[in-house]
């Protein structure tokens, strides 16, 4: 069996592996979500709102990831229905604050950012680490951004403060964690070619007056362009999230790994 971008893998890799996607119905999550499944695991998506094509409701909870209910709706079903998960992905987040730079944003759209970047992997760490603990194994992964290290004020300076202190949390968890078993890493994309990436050139197009193939460009030209000359793709995230959660990267801990084509310019 193959992936969409034809890399082999071993499609019994995580038979028996229970693991949870927040964010998991659409763009990066949906891509994770499909590459754990097709290689065996059990996984469960969280989405805000279900999806009118989904096909397996049975591993869906609906939950808004941003509020603290919704952390703990998500944390009693798993803990009820699997007894906790061997694999979490805390992939849920993004930006919809408005662009015009730091006096655009409101505190409203500053908590908001950090709810859904940040708070949201904390609270979902902290319903989920005790079993964890309990078996003695376990992998957690954070999808943070390049722009934790190459903000960008002019729409998303709020996330990028949110994706830098939920780096930073990754690492220090990481150094509590290690010893007990479970390990701790971050992967940070760049300009992913997904649908939330539609979303921020449509209103970068709409405030330029622009079309949205020169917002596409002008946004890779803001990250200081992409030496491969394209954006990723949700796939090849998924590809290395697959991989750091696996015992091929039994060593791997406490790092992060950026998969931006090369758009940060700095080591």
């Amino acid at each position: 069996m193959t992936t969409s971008s034809n890399v082999p893998f071993d499609a019994n890799e995580f038979e028996g592996k229970r693991a949870l996607v927040t964010g998991g119905t659409k763009g990066i999550g949906e891509a994770i979500v499909n590459r754990l499944a097709r290689a065996g695991a059990t996984v469960v998506a969280t989405a805000r709102s279900v999806p009118t094509d989904a096909q397996t409701l049975g591993l869906l909870v609906q939950a808004d990831m941003s509020t603290r209910a919704g952390v703990e709706k998500v944390v009693k079903e798993i803990l009820e229905r699997f007894g906790g998960v061997d694999i979490l992905v805390n992939n849920v987040g993004g930006s919809s604050a408005p662009s015009g730079g730091v006096l655009a944003l409101s505190d409203e759209d500053w908590q908001e950012a950090f709810n859904a970047n940040l708070f949201s992997a904390v609270q979902l760490d902290r319903g989920l680490l005790p079993p964890m603990l309990k078996q003695g194994s376990g992998v957690i992964i954070h999808i943070s951004s390049i722009q934790a290290r190459l903000p960008l004020f002019e729409a998303t300076l709020a996330y990028a403060a949110a994706k830098a202190a939920l780096t930073n949390y990754s690492k220090g968890l990481s150094k509590e964690l290690g010893p007990k078993g479970i390990r701790v890493n971050t992967v940070a994309p760049g300009f992913i070619e997904t649908a939330a990436a539609q979303g921020l050139i449509a209103r970068l197009a709409e405030k330029d007056g622009a079309d949205e193939e020169a917002a596409r460009q002008g946004l890779m030209d803001s990250l200081g362009g992409i030496p491969i000359g394209r954006p990723g793709r949700p796939e090849e995230v998924a590809e290395l999230v697959a991989f750091l959660v696996s015992d091929r990267a039994a060593s791997i801990h406490g790092s992060e790994y950026v998969i931006d084509g090369g758009a940060v310019p700095t080591i």
